[in-house]
């Protein structure tokens, strides 16, 4: 269970790329003293503030952890919509 948090409030997702979509999509809002934060399970694994160019991921491993988990994810999406896509024979 993944969590994004602000200072106006905090979203709950079940998916990494969910949580970072809504996380993405909140930075041009983001002003100069204040964060934008994904927790999983209660622990910080990414933040983004305007004092670094980039997003920082938290926690030895965590970018590798959740880069996999993003392939995964993408990859379940993928299918998923393949198959809806596909025709039967006839």
């Amino acid at each position: 269970m993944f969590q994004v948090i602000t200072r106006d409030g905090s979203q709950r997702f079940d998916r990494w790329t969910d949580a970072l979509d809504a996380a993405k999509l909140l930075i041009p809002q983001c002003k100069w003293f204040q964060e934008i934060r994904i927790l999983e399970e209660g622990q910080m694994v990414w933040v983004y503030s305007r004092s670094h160019k980039y997003p920082q991921f938290i926690g030895a491993g965590t970018y590798d952890r959740l880069a996999r988990q993003f392939v995964l994810e993408t990859l379940e999406e993928g299918t998923v919509e393949a198959s809806d896509s596909e025709e039967p024979f006839a």
